[in-house]
């Protein structure tokens, strides 16, 4: 058991950069699929809602008659999303999370851009996470049952609000990374 404890003990480093590697995928997998109609569509609730992002939209209060089922596209829809500013801001959006995603990872060899990666993963993190607050679809809707314990509302998530909650694990893996790359400058 202690050569367990001993060798685990050991692969810290690589743990911690194995973290940063997790981190870019993430970034970059959820970043580069901004750049597709169906997951532009998907967080215009969590925009429109939000009161630091939904002045990116031109029309954000009118998003819930434009909702697109997800992976379907209805021209209509399209059309509103356009001149909504839905595409544009997601692709700008995805270009900010592949480069934070990108600084998180070169942290592994350039401490000072992996602390400031660690931070800017943290500070979008905490406002995702703040999508708990303002966007109402993370929460199970009163579906109107006759069963008098139907789950809706807080605290059940609906599956919005289960992706959004994950955001706390990113959140604390990048301050462990920007941590431990002030660390490294300190040893230097």
């Amino acid at each position: 058991m202690k050569m367990l404890i001993i060798w685990l003990a050991g692969l810290q480093p690589r743990f911690i950069n194995f973290m940063r590697v997790a981190i870019f995928i993430v970034m970059a997998w959820i970043g580069g699929l901004k750049a597709f109609h169906y997951e532009a569509d998907g967080i215009v609730p969590f925009v429109a809602n939000s009161p630091v992002m939904s002045f990116f939209y031109h029309h954000p209060n009118d998003y819930t008659q434009y909702k697109n089922p997800e992976g379907k596209e209805v021209a209509k829809n399209i059309e509103w999303h356009k001149t909504n500013g839905t595409y544009a801001f997601s692709w700008f959006l995805g270009i900010v999370i592949v480069s934070i995603g990108t600084l998180v990872l070169l942290g592994i060899w350039l401490p000072r851009i992996g602390i400031l990666g660690g931070l800017l993963t943290f500070i979008m993190a905490l406002v995702t996470l703040s999508f708990l607050i303002t966007t109402p679809e993370v929460y199970v809707p009163d579906l109107g049952g006759d069963f008098p314990t139907q789950a809706h509302g807080f605290p059940y998530l609906a599956g919005s609000g289960r992706m959004v909650l994950k955001d706390i694990m990113m959140m604390a893996g990048a301050l462990i990374c920007a941590s431990d790359n002030a660390k490294k400058l300190l040893l230097k």
